[in-house]
């Protein structure tokens, strides 16, 4: 702990200042000093040249596996990769064991990242017990103890009914509903992507349909309630669309898009390699040029990672048996640097935007900028710094991911909490 940082001779980019120079950045106590050309004296300096020097990147859709599955990730590893990937705060999905859905396991959430102190973590419940549909949890409670955000995540509620109460509640509460939108019976027993290559290699594809037909209902459902909605991982043109269509006319309606999707399709799979199976699939070439699009003209309000590691042993039973699921926490922003940055698809500035002030905002993480009095989050990236995906590079227990021997431009420098500084590598 640090009484007193200078980040120093980096190019500070706030976009909520409108402010993208080259200046230090003095923390004291952990929070903002200032902005300023002095060099004022300091516990530690951080050399930020040539970096660029950000608010603080929150991943609003993170699966932490603890409690119940910590053979895959335990709180600790999978903030310590938060950390190490440039995000000062995480957002944990429900689906543990038992699931998140009252105040003793969101307690011990809670109690579990203190003790860590490595990243902030802003846990999501579940809207209903057991993630089983039915019953909604105790919001009201659940709210009370400081979560805002609420979701089935990957057993999604399928009673519009249900899910219209739940939003009834939660837009009482001034929370938010985030949905991955999967009509279970369109999608079947699909496990990639439906198309030429399911067929050719003899599996069940999943039709863009089951997504869209959800996020659709969602919309509507928000709209005639006035409940935000934000929905997990977009995959297909129509459901950029659709969101498009929902924000023109003014619903409380926000979306994310993961770097796999926008990165990769499902062309780019080499065979039905159990590391490139994740929910909703990688779909075609239009599909991600219209997550590319949405990123660019403002649909996409967020990019979120959904890691979600799985033993090797799991993803070893073959490609219809493995569960779906990459990690994403150490790759996110050197492929955000080396797909949208350096191809002049996204600006630095946009990116901030997209990795730190909407998904923040969202998940009523308080504001991410550099106006004085303001906490002390800093993600620092380096843009030119090459980053080869490894498995022994990983602080993550798993490494399932499409990304291995990748060699990417940009990587995290290192990300400041408050009063700490966690580098990269360790």
């Amino acid at each position: 702990m640090y009484d007193s940082i200078l980040i120093r001779n980096g190019t500070v980019v706030d976009p909520e200042q409108g402010l993208h120079r080259r200046a230090n950045l003095f923390i004291r106590a952990g929070r903002v000093e200032g902005i300023t050309m002095e060099h004022p004296t300091t516990q530690v300096v951080v050399d930020a040249s040539d970096c660029f020097v950000c608010p603080g990147f929150v991943d609003m859709h993170v699966h932490l596996r603890e409690p119940g599955f910590e053979h895959k990730e335990t709180i600790a590893t999978g903030c310590l990769a938060a950390a190490r990937g440039g995000f000062t705060a995480v957002a944990p999905m429900p689906n543990t064991q038992p699931v998140c859905d009252s105040p003793r396991t969101l307690k011990y959430v809670l109690s579990k990242a203190h003790e860590v102190d490595l990243a902030d973590v802003l846990p999501i419940c579940s809207i209903t017990v057991g993630s089983q549909g039915e019953e909604l949890a105790p919001l009201v409670q659940l709210a009370s103890l400081g979560c805002y955000a609420f979701s089935n995540d990957g057993q999604p509620v399928i009673s519009a009914a249900t899910m219209r109460r739940a939003m009834q509640a939660v837009r009482q509460i001034g929370g938010v509903i985030i949905d991955h939108c999967e009509d279970k019976a369109l999608a079947g027993d699909g496990v990639m992507h439906a198309g030429s290559r399911a067929r050719a290699w003899d599996l069940p594809g999943i039709t863009p349909l089951a997504e869209e037909v959800h996020i659709a209902r969602d919309i509507l459902l928000a709209a005639e309630i006035g409940c935000p909605v934000h929905i997990a991982h977009l995959s297909t043109v129509r459901g950029v669309e659709l969101v498009r269509w929902a924000k023109a006319r003014g619903y409380p309606v926000t979306a994310e898009a993961t770097p796999h999707h926008f990165a990769l399709t499902v062309d780019d799979m080499p065979g039905p390699d159990p590391n490139f199976k994740m929910n909703p699939p990688l779909r075609s070439q239009a599909d991600r040029a219209a997550l590319l699009a949405g990123l660019q003209d403002g649909t996409i309000d967020v990019i979120a990672t959904d890691h979600a590691p799985h033993a090797p042993s799991e993803k070893a039973r073959g490609f219809r048996e493995a569960p779906f699921g990459i990690i994403g926490l150490e790759t996110a922003v050197p492929l955000i640097m080396d797909q949208l940055y350096h191809r002049g698809i996204l600006t630095m500035d946009r990116i901030v935007t997209l990795c730190a002030v909407r998904p923040a905002a969202i998940m009523s993480a308080g504001p991410r900028t550099f106006t004085p009095g303001a906490e002390a989050l800093v993600t620092i990236i380096d843009p030119s710094a090459v980053t080869t995906v490894q498995p022994a590079g990983f602080a993550s227990k798993s490494v399932n991911t499409p990304f291995l021997n990748w060699t990417l431009r940009g990587t995290v420098r290192a990300t400041v909490r408050r009063d700490k500084i966690v580098p990269y590598p360790l």
